[in-house]
């Protein structure tokens, strides 16, 4: 897997970069002394799995390379790394995987990239079903939600829909530990395609609404809070 870091500190870089190395993987690792430098190697961070951001930097701080990187790829996991803990709400208006503390950083980075490496590994996952319109290998982060209609289960992806006879509730555990939800009898979403949930009301990345039941409005949350590894 390919890595960035980009911190203004030498040294700092040399720690993590170290870190890394020592989590027993083979990893390639480039390292960046600047957001300017990190963003014109783009065709470097699209193939990227992880990229360390420091947020506190002269000229394009951690921030701001951060949006720049998630319009043009966003799948990449950006781990933001801080010696301030008040950033720590920005970093999640930015879609970062995790919020790291330099300090902490022997005690955290093991677990952040644990939890990280698995969800790369889910989101490239494939699985078969036996679709109305044949079967079809799809893979399971493409799908965005599985809407019931009558008595078909429609999954509805970027590009197309695919219809399925197969019961909602043994969908639901086909996909079971794949960062999926029921938010209700009809309606089972992937985690990664929401935006937001207030009010009894999900917003889904591609801008859908759905009413979330008030029995399962406080579970789904909690699902939803523990997906985003906010707690």
């Amino acid at each position: 897997m390919k890595i960035a870091i980009c911190d203004d500190r030498e040294d700092d870089r040399g720690a993590l970069k170290a870190l890394l190395e020592a989590y027993g993987q083979d990893f390639e690792i480039r390292e960046y002394g600047s957001g300017e430098s990190l963003c014109k190697d783009m065709d470097y961070i699209r193939e990227c799995g992880i990229v360390f951001l420091d947020i506190n930097m002269d000229g394009m701080d951690g921030l701001e390379v951060a949006r720049q990187i998630k319009s043009e790829c966003p799948k990449v996991h950006i781990v933001l790394v801080t010696a301030y803990v008040n950033y720590a709400l920005d970093g999640y208006k930015v879609k970062a995987s995790r919020f790291l503390l330099k300090d902490d950083l022997e005690q955290t980075l093991q677990e952040c990239m644990d939890d990280i490496l698995r969800e790369i590994l889910q989101e490239e996952r494939v699985m078969e079903f036996g679709f109305v319109e044949g079967n079809v290998r799809l893979k399971v982060d493409d799908i965005i939600y599985i809407e019931t209609n009558k008595h078909k289960n429609v999954f509805y992806t970027q590009e197309q829909t695919f219809n399925i006879y197969k019961k909602m509730d043994e969908l639901e555990e086909d996909l079971k530990e794949m960062g999926f939800v029921r938010i209700h009898q009809s309606f089972l979403i992937n985690m990664k395609y929401i935006e937001r949930i207030s009010s009894y009301v999900m917003v889904l990345t591609t801008g859908k609404e759905i009413s979330v039941p008030k029995s399962r409005y406080s579970e789904v949350k909690r699902q939803y809070t523990l997906f985003k590894g906010v707690e």
